[in-house]
C-alpha cells in the first residue's frame, strides 16, 4: 500500500495529470500557464499505449488503478489528460473518489460548432473515442442544439508515431494528408483535435489542410478549456495553492514505459525539465 503523501495544507497538495501515453503533456502545458505556482504530478501510462485501440473495460481498469495511485499520493485534484479515458472511465473515477475534483478532456465538439462557419466540424479523434457511448451522445445533443454537422474521422496509428516523436516525419505527414483531406474535401471548415496528442502535431496538420485545398479552417484545442476548469475547481474548493508559498513548484513525472522517454519528451515537446521515475502499477 503506498503511504498517503504529508503535506502541510490541502492546498500546498500536487495535481495529477494521467494520460496513456506523453499526449497529455499538452494540456499539462495549459495547466502550468493557468496555473504556475502549483504542483504537478504527472503519469505516462506508455507500457499500454495507446488506449485507443483497448477495450472500454480495459481503459476503465487502466484509469483506476492510476487513478488510485495518484490519490494515495496525495493529490488535491486528478486531471484525465487523455479523450479515450475521459470518455470510458470519468464516470468510474468519480464513483470511486467522490470527493476528489475530477476534469476530464471533452472532444472540443461545443467550441468546434461555435466556431464553424458553414456548419460542417471534421473531428480527428482515436477510434475508441468516436465509437464512446459518451461522445455519440453528447454528438448528437450539440448537434440538434446547433445544427452543426459533425464529421468523425479516426485517426488510427497517429498516436503511436506521436510517441515515437515523429512529429514532422514523412511518416506522420503522409497519414495526416490521408485523414485530413477527406474532412476538407466535404467541406469542413473546423477540425476538432479530440485527442490530447494531436496538438504536438497541429503544424503538420495545419499544412495537411492547405495541401487539400482548405483555406481559412480553424483548428480546435481544448487544453486552454480545462485548465480553465481545473482553476475554477480549485478556487471553488479553496484549494489553489498560494503564489507566495515558500517553495517552488515541483513537477515530477511517472511513466510505466520507458524512463528516458518521458524525461527526453519533457524537454522536446515542453522546453522543461522534470524528475522522472519508472512506475509498475
Amino acid at each position: 500500500m503506498i503511504p498517503v503523501q504529508p503535506f502541510p495544507t490541502p492546498a500546498d497538495a500536487p495535481i495529477g495529470i494521467f494520460d496513456s501515453g506523453v499526449g497529455g503533456l499538452s494540456v499539462l502545458r495549459h495547466v502550468r500557464a493557468q496555473l504556475p505556482q502549483e504542483h504537478l504530478v504527472y503519469i505516462a501510462d506508455s507500457g499500454f499505449a495507446p488506449y485507443g485501440d483497448k477495450t472500454e473495460a480495459v481503459v476503465v481498469e487502466r484509469s483506476l488503478a492510476v487513478a488510485a495511485f495518484l490519490v494515495a499520493r496525495g493529490v488535491k485534484a486528478l486531471v484525465v489528460a487523455c479523450n479515450t479515458a475521459t470518455v470510458a472511465a470519468i464516470k468510474a473515477i468519480r464513483a470511486h473518489h467522490p470527493a476528489l475534483p475530477v476534469v476530464g478532456v471533452e472532444p472540443g465538439l461545443k467550441p468546434g460548432a461555435a466556431a464553424t462557419r458553414n456548419g460542417k466540424v471534421g473531428v480527428l479523434a482515436t477510434q475508441r473515442t468516436l465509437s464512446g457511448e459518451k461522445f455519440l451522445l453528447l454528438r448528437d445533443q450539440i448537434a440538434a442544439a446547433t445544427q452543426a454537422q459533425f464529421l468523425l474521422q479516426p485517426c488510427v496509428g497517429l498516436v503511436d508515431l506521436i510517441e515515437q516523436g515523429q512529429l514532422d516525419t514523412d511518416a506522420t505527414r503522409a497519414m495526416l494528408e490521408r485523414y485530413v483531406a477527406p474532412l476538407v474535401a466535404q467541406g469542413a471548415d473546423t477540425l476538432v483535435l479530440g485527442c490530447t496528442h494531436y496538438p504536438f502535431v497541429q503544424e503538420a496538420i495545419a499544412r495537411a489542410v492547405a495541401q487539400a485545398g482548405g483555406a481559412d479552417v480553424k483548428l480546435i484545442d481544448t487544453g486552454d478549456a480545462v485548465a480553465r476548469q481545473l482553476a475554477r475547481l480549485l478556487e471553488s474548493g479553496g484549494l489553489q495553492r498560494p503564489g507566495s508559498a515558500g517553495h517552488p513548484p515541483l513537477l515530477h513525472g511517472y511513466t510505466t514505459g520507458a524512463q528516458e522517454a518521458l524525461s527526453s519528451a519533457f524537454v522536446r515537446l515542453l522546453a522543461m525539465t522534470a524528475d522522472v521515475e519508472s512506475l509498475k502499477i
